[in-house]
């Protein structure tokens, strides 16, 4: 079995598959929803099976690696592996998309092309964590954006062309940074190549670096989001249905993640020891910003969007840290919150259905009339508030203990960090309670509770929240079961960024960046 070409097939397999959706003879989506669903799950257990086959958690390099010429004379190669960054992403990937899939049962305005949309955006997103060579990365990446901005501006609310058109603007706009970077490290030196390992491998000078390094945050920050390249984000979330909801708050964001962490830190690690401390501050903004945002907001949509945006913040701060510890907290902050931002804002989609508002103040009490939907609500408010046993309690903790015990930040700047983040983690219980408050306590809204029938949550939505909520709690009570899928890449990585630091501070003492220390201490969480 390891000589199955795994990821070709999982890539490939839904994109061929939602190609015979048009011929499917199907008139109310009741056919074609359940074949998607199938093929959806199909490639989750290619998936899984390629895990538990195929890939071996002790190694850091790349796995499952395959490599086909595609144009020779571009030297573009179909190029595909996968190594601890992106092996935990693509089976969040595999698992958010299947229970999105289910979450779209109630779609019947153009069921066809909605189902192949989600199949094509499936292989897509699959594509962008295993993809090895550079041109391809971009192609996919850019292709990946169509069926989001379809899926918006087709599915969503009344201001959906708006929201799809801002979506498309910032992230196609981001994405040109990506190729021209992309170009640039490929023509760089002697030879000409695509290949990320060859491409890493070059020794670039440092102003060079410098500048790769901003195009791509520039583009990262855009899908992260980072402040303040974020505001498509509550726009797109403003008025999306539940499943574009989900692939947005699970899957989307962790690509900018996974990118920052694949180029940014892995591929030019002098250039990420001067922009480090760049990347804290701007996490620290975002947590901040964001959460104080998100506490004004009354849509709920746009409340939980920008609850997202604060906890894509911590992200930032754990790959900034220098230790294995902080860069192992931001993987599991980005699995982490991909499993909880699908579960909210399937619940908001949830919620909508049955009181056809989302705003607060014409909510009020529903919680009396649906038991099953207060649970589900109050447990997954529980989890984004990162409540001990949950997964996002695991996750920011080891943020804080790995940049609190870095030794390449000086004490005053790491105590100010950790103090303005400690501030953020104060600020999501308040606005995430005050949320739960309005929507489910307090007195019944009499034109709700006269003009909509509130029927408490049917057995797909428990399952749906169940499938979510198992992994949300495995982790936080045993996170080593996700951890040691990626630690042995972490490790590694961590390593080549900590011999960045020394090295900067002989050959640019004029760094604009005066937090590196110019002496490099013993490494502390490796």
């Amino acid at each position: 079995m390891a000589d199955f070409p795994w990821l070709t097939f999982i890539i490939l397999f839904p994109i061929a598959a939602a190609l015979l959706i048009p011929f499917i003879p199907d008139k109310d989506g009741k056919t074609v929803r359940w074949y998607a669903l199938v093929i959806s799950l199909i490639d989750f257990i290619a998936i899984t099976t390629a895990v538990c086959y195929g890939y071996d958690f002790s190694n850091p390099n790349l796995q499952l690696v395959e490599s086909y010429a595609w144009v020779p004379s571009l030297d573009l190669n179909w190029s595909v592996g996968a190594d601890g960054l992106s092996m935990p992403l693509i089976m969040l990937t595999g698992f958010v998309t299947t229970l999105a899939t289910m979450a779209a049962w109630p779609v019947t305005f153009k069921p066809k092309l909605f189902y192949f949309l989600m199949l094509a955006m499936y292989g897509g997103q699959i594509a962008v964590f295993a993809v090895q060579d550079m041109l391809l990365f971009f192609l996919v990446w850019e292709l990946e954006l169509v069926p989001v901005y379809l899926i918006l501006a087709i599915w969503g609310g009344k201001k959906r062309l708006y929201a799809a058109t801002k979506f498309i603007l910032y992230t196609a706009g981001g994405s040109l940074f990506i190729l021209v970077a992309a170009l640039a490290m490929a023509f760089y030196g002697d030879t000409v190549t695509f290949d990320m390992r060859a491409i890493a491998a070059k020794d670039y000078p440092i102003n060079l670096e410098m500048l790769l390094y901003g195009g791509f945050l520039i583009a990262y920050a855009v899908k992260l989001p980072i402040f303040p390249l974020h505001t498509w984000l509550p726009d797109a979330h403003g008025e999306a249905t539940a499943p574009a909801h989900m692939l947005l708050a699970g899957i989307l964001l962790k690509m900018g993640g996974y990118a920052l962490l694949r180029m940014n830190v892995g591929m030019l690690p002098d250039a990420h020891a001067q922009f480090a401390p760049i990347l804290v501050i701007l996490g620290v903004v975002n947590i901040i910003y964001a959460a104080l945002t998100s506490f004004a907001q009354r849509n709920l949509k746009r409340k939980i969007a920008y609850s997202s945006i604060s906890h894509m913040g911590f992200v930032l701060i754990g790959m900034a840290s220098f230790t294995d510890l902080g860069i192992s907290g931001a993987m599991l902050q980005m699995i982490s919150h991909g499993l909880i931002g699908a579960s909210l804002f399937f619940m908001v989609g949830a919620t909508y259905d049955r009181t056809h508002t989302l705003m607060l103040d014409e909510m009020g009490g529903v919680g009396q009339k649906m038991k099953k939907i207060f649970a589900m609500w109050t447990t997954c408010s529980m989890a984004s508030l990162a409540l001990p046993g949950m997964s996002g309690f695991v996750a920011e903790v080891m943020i804080f203990i790995g940049f609190a015990t870095t030794d390449v930040y000086n004490p005053t700047f790491k105590v100010l960090v950790v103090f303005l983040a400690a501030v953020g983690v104060i600020l999501t219980p308040i606005y995430l309670l005050s949320m739960l408050r309005e929507i489910l306590y307090g007195p019944e809204n009499k034109k709700l509770v006269e003009h909509e029938v509130l029927v408490d949550a049917e057995p797909r939505e428990v399952f749906i929240i169940g499938c979510l909520l198992i992994p949300i709690i495995g982790i936080g009570l045993y996170p080593k079961a996700v951890t040691q899928i990626y630690d042995a890449t972490t490790h590694q990585l961590t390593a080549r960024i900590r011999d960045s630091v020394p090295t900067l501070a002989r050959e640019a003492p004029a760094s604009p960046i005066a937090f590196l220390e110019a002496k490099r201490s013993p490494a502390i969480g490796r």
